[in-house]
């Protein structure tokens, strides 16, 4: 094959024909099936049988090329599907369409500790209202990212620290089963760093590790264009690397863990000790107000130039640094993103973390290293899921 002919798919070509009207838009017939070394006819026979399911229909003539022009096709505005962001302390759920443009979008508190059949219950409450509220008919698929570790393969969270009866729980089958179409599940991390990819500052970028820094901390790890998982889906999990063996205790049952050391928990626990001790005037004020003191006021105490604020970033910033500093060794990214509920702590945060991993890495793997905010923050966890599920529900158009 020449070497400027297009590649043969790698996959089903139904479902490569789906993600490039999902990535592109509109395309001709001619254009599609340039695209592809298959042969024009069968190309062509594979869109006339996505328009008789109903998954593309017709969009009027191209641009003329001069001769005949080619007919327009593009995906059919009926798809739907529902993206959801469970975290530890919120659910996010978006609805979209087949191009993953958002259709509807919900947010609201919840506590994950309060089980599954409780939090799912309330999930399929708000689908129940979006879809009363005219944003979908009918699901034709479901992404969902789960705030812990996760067997991909069968659908299910195993063993989460911060998740009490979740473990093993069906959350795939569950979901297809109360809403009638196919579910994927993933780890909430693994997703943000889809959506980010997708969607975010890492567009098209094939090797990149997305840090989530919030109430835990989790790695997303993209290697090759893809999501790497392990063997048993729980890749990424550097929360739990040990930093200190007489450290802070961690909700995993160890001791000295990263996430024990800095994270929302972390930072909030430190804080309150630092307002009583005297240490912070912006945080000890805050306590006095509120009865307590969090993260956020962290956040604000350093931005009003509070040192004690500060230095609890830094420290934090220093402890990240580290971690990535012996992943830039050993995975060689061409891109980091941060992002989480602490990504709110800015500038500060993310000046010590590079510093840290350009001081202490190799300086041939940091030398083209952007080290960077995620563009779409709160949201990249509902863009990754969106595009699990439509690859999900295109990858079934396999015959």
């Amino acid at each position: 094959m020449a070497a400027s002919e297009p590649p043969p798919a790698s996959g089903p070509l139904p479902y490569h024909l789906l993600c490039l009207l999902r990535d592109r838009g509109a395309m001709s017939r001619a254009e599609l099936a340039a695209q592809f070394a298959d042969p024009r006819a069968r190309v062509l026979g594979e869109i006339d049988a996505l328009i008789a399911a109903g998954l593309v229909r017709e969009a009027g003539p191209a641009a003329s090329r001069g001769g005949r022009r080619s007919t327009l096709v593009e995906l059919s505005p009926d798809l739907r599907f529902a993206a959801v962001d469970l975290g530890a302390s919120s659910i996010d759920v978006e609805i979209t369409d087949g191009r993953l443009e958002p259709v509807a979008s919900h947010s609201e508190p919840v506590d994950i500790r309060s089980g599954p059949k409780t939090v799912l219950h309330r999930l399929g409450e708000i689908l129940a209202k979006l879809r009363a509220d005219g944003a979908y008919q009918q699901l034709h698929a479901i992404g969902i990212g789960v705030p812990g570790p996760v067997s991909f393969r069968d659908g299910v969270p195993v063993s989460p620290p911060i998740m009490p009866g979740w473990d093993r729980y069906p959350v795939r089958d569950v979901l297809a089963r109360e809403h009638s179409c196919p579910v994927v599940v993933d780890n909430d991390v693994n997703i943000m760093a889809i959506g980010e990819r997708h969607g975010g500052v890492a567009h098209s970028v094939d090797n990149l590790l997305f840090l989530k820094v919030g109430t835990g901390i989790g790695c997303g790890i993209y290697l090759g264009g893809e999501v790497y998982r392990g063997t048993d889906g729980c890749a990424g999990d550097i929360g739990h690397i040990q930093l200190d063996g007489h450290g802070q205790p961690c909700a995993c049952g160890n001791v000295g863990c990263l996430e024990a050391v800095f994270s929302g928990a972390a930072l909030a626990r430190d804080a309150l000790a630092a307002a009583r001790a005297g240490q912070s005037p912006a945080l000890a004020e805050r306590l006095a107000a509120n009865g307590a003191v969090s993260a956020r006021d962290v956040a604000d105490g350093a931005a009003e130039g509070d040192v004690t604020c500060v230095r609890l970033i830094r420290d934090g910033g220093h402890q990240v640094g580290t971690v990535l500093a012996g992943l830039v060794s050993f995975i060689n990214p061409s891109m980091i993103v941060i992002g989480g509920g602490l990504a709110g702590l800015g500038h500060v945060l993310l000046a010590e973390i590079r510093s840290v991993v350009y001081r202490r890495s190799l300086p041939l793997a940091t030398g083209n290293l952007p080290i960077v905010m995620s563009e779409l923050g709160s949201r990249a966890g509902v863009v990754g899921a969106a595009v699990l599920a439509s690859e999900l529900a295109y990858g079934s158009q396999e015959r």
